[in-house]
């Protein structure tokens, strides 16, 4: 057997460092994404000086029983700027943050196909299941990019804005600041992965169709829809099985100890997720007859 074929006979790993990296240089030089990432790191901004112009001299606002969610955060801005991470992650989190990784894993596929170059990526040394692998991995890499840029805005316009130091925890609990941007990287990685089982959903749909456009669209009517679907009382009992439904337990990172009880239900139920439409994006695409 001469070395030419022994090369061609030889199974092509799944993974590729030198694809992931084109692929994610490529996805970060798009001005669609460049506006995205632009559109978050606003909100926190926008946030920050909306808290500022209502407190007036930056005085500290009002009430808030230092429960979970957006308005706790809120009420503790203007005692310290590092509270202004949170309050962005809590805004962002239901439309902002989602609806940009909607844009990006809906894309991922389907807009290859839509512009042609589909085909032409799959030739060796790419092959579906890498090329799979490589773009759902653009996409989480994504979701972690576009949280830490509200969590970096957020930080920088909270010091600018607000005073800093000592942290009180939800719980009641005084950390020192370092602890407290400790907690905020934790927060932000609890995000990021709370978008894991939508990347996965996105990559889904857009194995269905050679439109980029329509899958975005698919993907962030498929996000609204859950949401809506979630906040139904009537429907109670699917509730915990829609993936946005945990979301906000990144909230219990604020407390001493940790409450981990939703936090994992909420990992786990995104890791399902990513399971089984990944699993179905894998089917659909490794079966696709790819013309463009």
């Amino acid at each position: 057997m001469s070395q030419a074929e022994a090369a061609r006979r030889t199974p092509r790993p799944l993974w590729s460092l030198g694809l992931l990296r084109s692929e994610i240089a490529m996805t970060f030089r798009r001005w669609r994404t460049l506006a995205l990432l632009a559109v978050l790191a606003g909100v926190p901004v926008l946030v920050g000086i909306a808290v500022r112009i209502e407190t007036g001299d930056g005085a500290p606002g009002g009430g808030g029983d230092g429960g979970a969610g957006g308005p706790a955060f809120l009420s503790q801005v203007t005692h310290n700027g590092l509270f202004l991470v949170f309050t962005s992650l809590a805004v962002t989190l239901p439309f902002f943050l989602p609806m940009s990784v909607g844009v990006i894993a809906g894309d991922s596929l389907a807009g290859e196909a839509h512009g042609g170059t589909l085909r032409y990526l799959l030739v060796a040394p790419a092959g579906r299941t890498r090329l799979l692998l490589v773009k759902y991995a653009t996409t989480l890499t994504f979701c972690l990019v576009g949280t830490l840029v509200v969590a970096l805005s957020a930080l920088a316009t909270g010091a600018l804005l607000f005073p800093l130091g000592e942290v009180t925890l939800l719980s009641g609990t005084s950390v020192s600041f370092g602890e407290g941007l400790l907690r905020a990287l934790a927060i932000a990685v609890a995000v990021a992965l709370s978008l894991t089982g939508l990347a996965a959903v996105g990559l889904f749909v857009s194995t269905l169709t050679t439109s980029g456009i329509a899958a975005m669209a698919t993907t962030v009517g498929l996000l609204i829809t859950v949401q809506i679907l979630d906040t139904i009382p009537q429907l109670d009992a699917l509730q915990p099985y829609l993936f946005p439904h945990y979301w906000l337990s990144f909230a219990d990172l604020l407390r001493d100890p940790v409450y981990w009880d939703q936090l994992q239900k909420n990992f786990g139920l995104q890791a399902l997720y990513a399971l089984v439409f990944g699993s179905a994006a894998w089917a659909r695409f490794t079966t696709r007859d790819i013309t463009a």
